[in-house]
C-alpha cells in the first residue's frame, strides 16, 4: 500500500524503500518527481520526506537540494571506491561503504580503489561475505566512526 501524503512515517518508509530499490536496481537514486510518480503522491510531499530522512541521517542530500547524494552505503556520484557486483557498478562513499555494498546486496564483489598515499591501484575481493585471502591491504579509517556525521561529505 502506498502512503497517503498525510501519514509522514509511512510516506518516509515508502520513500526510503524507493530510494534504495533504485540504487540496487539501477545504481543511482531516483529524483523526487520519480518517487512521487511511483508512489502516487505530490513531489512536494516526497521532497519533505527526503528532508526528514536526511535530518534523521538516513539519507544525505546534495547541499541545498532535495536530491539524494548518499543512501549509505551507496553514493550517487562516482567516488574512488568502485564496487563491481555482477554486471553492475556501484560507488561507496568510503572503503567501509564499499564493503557494505557487498554485505547489503548479499553478493560477491570486487572493490577497486587506489592507495591515497602513492595512487597504486588496489583491489579487494569479497566472496561469501569475507575478504579474499589474497587481500594483503590495510584498511585505515582516518576519522573515528563517532565523528563521521560531523562532516559526512568529507569523511
Amino acid at each position: 500500500m502506498v502512503a497517503s501524503s498525510g501519514d509522514a512515517s509511512v510516506l518516509d518508509r515508502d520513500v526510503r524503500l524507493a530510494v534504495y530499490r533504485k540504487f540496487v536496481d539501477e545504481a543511482r537514486p531516483p529524483s523526487p518527481p520519480e518517487v512521487a510518480l511511483q508512489l502516487g503522491v505530490a513531489t512536494l510531499d516526497v521532497e519533505a520526506s527526503i528532508r526528514r530522512l536526511a535530518d534523521a541521517h538516513t539519507l544525505v542530500l546534495a547541499p541545498g537540494t532535495p536530491y539524494v547524494w548518499m543512501a549509505n552505503p551507496f553514493s550517487a556520484i562516482p567516488t574512488p571506491f568502485e564496487v563491481e557486483v555482477g554486471d553492475r557498478r556501484y560507488y561507496g562513499n568510503c572503503i567501509w561503504d564499499a564493503l557494505g555494498i557487498s554485505a547489503c546486496l548479499h553478493a560477491d564483489a570486487r572493490i577497486r580503489t587506489s592507495c591515497p598515499d602513492c595512487s597504486e591501484p588496489l583491489s579487494l575481493d569479497v566472496r561469501d561475505g569475507e575478504l579474499g585471502s589474497s587481500a594483503a591491504n590495510v584498511i585505515h579509517f582516518a576519522v573515528p566512526a563517532a565523528h563521521w556525521w560531523d562532516d559526512i561529505g568529507s569523511t
